[in-house]
C-alpha cells in the first residue's frame, strides 16, 4: 500500500489555485496550506470539511511566512521564530480540522523550507521542535513528511516522531537524491504517462532514474502530485491508475 497526497488549499482570498475537489476524489492526504505561504481561514475550514467527508487525512503543510512568494524562495530565519511560526500553523489548521469532524494527521514542510531543512540542521531541528511541542501539548503522534536521506527525517526520528518516506512523482532528482530546482528546464514533470510510469518504478522498484539517468533510491511510504501544476487532476488520476495496473493499493499512511 502507498499513500498518494497533493499540495491543497493554495489559494488566497478570491484568488483559486488548483481543483482542491477533484483532487480530493483521487488522494488519501491532503497537505493543507496554513496560511503563512498560501491558504486563509476560509480556504482552510472549506479544505478541511471537503476532506473529512471524503476520508483523505489532513496534513499541515507549513512553510515560510512568504505569502509574495509561495513560500517558494529563501529566507534566513531565527530557529526561535520559525519554530513558533511552524507552531502556529499547525494550530490554525488543527482548529478547522477539528471543527470539521477531524485533526491534523500529519506534517509537511513547503518549498523552500522542504528544501532548505534537507541539508540545515538548524532548520530542520526548528521545525522537529514545533511537531514535538505540538505532539505533547494535545497527547498526539504526528508523523512528518520528508526526502530520504533528509537532516530533517533523522532529526525527527531522534525526537521520536514517526517520520514517512516521501518521493514526487511530477519532480525531476537530481543523483543525489535531491528536487533538481524549479528554474532549471525539465525539471517539473507535466505528461500523465510519465508521472505514472515513475510513480510505478518508485512504488515497484524503491528507486527513480536522475535526470542524467543515474538511478536513486526512494522507497517512498508516500508519493507526491503538486495541486498547483495546471495538469494535477489528469497526473493524480494517472498515478492512482498506474499504481492499481500494478497491484498496488492506493491508502493513507495516517
Amino acid at each position: 500500500m502507498i499513500d498518494l497526497n497533493a499540495d491543497l488549499g493554495e489559494g488566497f482570498g478570491r484568488w483559486r489555485l488548483g481543483d482542491d475537489d477533484a483532487l480530493l476524489e483521487l488522494v488519501t492526504s491532503a497537505n493543507v496550506a496554513c496560511g503563512f505561504h498560501a491558504g486563509d481561514p476560509s480556504t482552510m475550514r472549506r479544505v478541511c470539511s471537503a476532506a473529512v467527508s471524503r476520508g483523505v487525512r489532513i496534513g499541515a503543510q507549513v512553510g515560510y511566512r512568504d505569502l509574495a512568494g509561495f513560500g517558494r524562495r529563501d529566507i534566513e530565519y531565527d530557529p526561535h521564530e520559525l519554530a513558533d511560526d511552524v507552531l502556529y500553523q499547525i494550530g490554525a489548521l488543527d482548529a478547522s480540522a477539528r471543527a470539521a469532524g477531524d485533526r491534523v494527521r500529519y506534517v509537511k514542510p513547503h518549498g523552500a523550507l522542504y528544501n532548505r531543512i534537507v541539508h540545515d540542521a538548524v532548520q530542520a531541528e526548528a521545525v522537529v521542535r514545533a511537531v514535538v511541542a505540538f505532539s505533547e501539548a494535545y497527547s498526539v503522534e504526528l508523523p512528518v513528511l520528508g526526502l530520504p536521506g533528509s537532516v530533517f527525517l533523522e532529526l525527527a526520528a531522534t525526537a521520536g516522531l514517526p517520520v514517512v518516506l516521501e518521493a514526487f512523482a511530477d519532480r525531476a532528482y537530481t543523483a543525489q537524491g535531491t528536487l533538481v530546482p524549479r528554474s532549471v528546464p525539465d525539471s517539473v514533470l507535466t505528461i500523465p504517462e510519465e508521472v505514472a510510469g515513475r510513480a510505478v518504478e518508485m512504488a515497484i522498484s524503491g528507486t527513480v532514474a536522475a535526470i542524467d539517468g543515474t538511478p536513486v533510491t526512494v522507497a517512498p511510504r508516500s508519493l507526491c502530485v503538486h495541486g498547483d501544476s495546471p495538469s494535477a487532476v489528469a497526473l493524480a488520476k494517472a498515478v492512482r491508475e498506474g499504481l492499481r495496473s500494478v497491484g498496488v493499493e492506493v491508502g493513507a499512511f495516517a
